[in-house]
């Protein structure tokens, strides 16, 4: 995760929304006879891969935050009626086309901010009907710019109609949502929130497999405020990531290192959440896992829409390098979405999606924090912030 190329005075040049060569700016533009040039000014990245985000919502959860200021845990807040419940109850009444637009206004601003593949969960339904219309909002936005990538979260929560009776509401999810899901043909992973309180591992794989059943990928929310064995779980099943892991016990690490399973850490969520916890990205990387960072985007525990910043958390509390930071946002995100063949990297037969920066070393990326210094971006060869228009070559 350490190991980057970096081509002084380089060239890209795109083909058909694809990058055809890339390498220093004279043997680009010698082997590339007559393509228009479009010269910039900064430091050209792969575009950013934001593989964890809840941007399906309405309210911001203001109210939320302002009680954990007053020392509210987690439990209190949602007796009060706060919480991801309280999300459930406002998108349950919310149009379609208002979650609609809501959505697309919150991912042009990741975009702003050099990403261009988002993944999107649903999960503030709850219900059938309210899942399947939050997957139709992302659907019909996974085109882009940024381009989505769709994921089930059914089971986000037990919604309170369920409390007294949670096995009915994992029977739901399992033989009345997951194959809806299939049938709409828009989600192509399922996710699960195993955590103490929330999902069991029991029946987070009861879930899961199910999901595999009907032709999703795997995604699993483990080890977030306590230690449940999610991460283990997550290798045995081969789910293409494991999201969170504040909690990831040693054996845990060793599970995911040994596997194909991505380590999705979320360093702005403990952050604004007020918690000490860190999860150990130097053990992970250190035992020779896969680590992704990813903004957790949503309006409870982290309103965030800055992988730069994200990157700059994984150093300054995580205790990353920036190389690692920097591969973390770009390849290991798209290997944590099934991306990996295409996204992530500005090498020939990628996507040309790719993010200008105004800076003059690579690792001012990581650095200035708390200001976008993201000029220009490019999803498939077309530039899609601040404009409109393609390109054939980037100098």
């Amino acid at each position: 995760m350490a190991a980057l190329e970096v081509i002084p005075d380089g060239a890209v040049h795109v083909r058909d929304g694809q990058v055809a060569l890339v390498g220093p700016y004279r043997e680009v533009k010698r082997a590339a006879p007559g393509a228009r040039t479009v010269e910039v000014d900064g430091v050209l990245f792969p575009g950013f891969v934001d593989a964890h985000t809840h941007a399906v919502f309405g309210m911001a959860r203001l109210e939320d935050h302002a009680r954990r200021a007053r020392g509210m845990d987690y439990k209190a807040i949602a007796a009060e009626g706060g919480g991801i419940l309280s999300s459930v109850r406002d998108l349950r009444a919310r149009p379609t086309d208002e979650l609609r637009d809501l959505t697309a206004r919150r991912l042009r601003r990741l975009l702003a901010h050099g990403t261009t593949t988002v993944e999107v969960k649903s999960g503030y339904g709850l219900e059938t009907d309210a899942e399947l219309r939050s997957l139709e909002v992302i659907g019909g936005l996974s085109q882009g710019p940024p381009s989505l990538v769709p994921t089930f979260l059914g089971a986000h929560e037990i919604p309170v109609e369920y409390r007294p009776r949670r096995d009915d509401y994992v029977r739901l999810v399992v033989e009345e949502m997951l194959p809806a899901v299939e049938a709409q043909g828009i989600a192509r992973f399922c996710d699960v929130f195993c955590e103490p309180g929330v999902f069991t591992p029991d029946e987070t794989r009861r879930i899961l497999e199910a999901a595999r059943r009907h032709g999703l990928g795997l995604k699993i929310h483990a080890d977030e405020l306590e230690g449940s064995g999610g991460a283990e779980l997550a290798a045995e099943l081969g789910a293409v990531s494991a999201d969170h892991l504040a909690h990831v016990s040693p054996e845990g690490a060793a599970a995911l290192a040994a596997s194909g399973t991505v380590a999705v850490l979320l360093p702005g969520t403990m952050l604004f959440l007020g918690k000490r916890d860190r999860a150990p990205a130097r053990m992970l990387i250190d035992r020779g896992g896969a680590v992704a960072l990813a903004t957790d985007f949503n309006p409870g525990s982290s309103p965030a829409v800055s992988l730069p910043l994200m990157a700059t958390l994984g150093v300054s509390q995580l205790g990353m390098v920036p190389a690692e930071a920097l591969v973390a946002i770009t390849a290991n995100g798209a290997a944590a979405v099934g991306e990996s063949a295409t996204r992530g990297q500005i090498a020939p037969g990628f996507r040309a999606d790719m993010a200008l920066v105004a800076i003059r070393d690579w690792r001012e990326l990581v650095y200035w924090y708390g200001q976008n210094l993201v000029t220009q971006v490019w999803v498939a060869g077309a530039a899609c912030h601040p404009g409109a228009g393609t390109i054939d070559f980037l100098a």
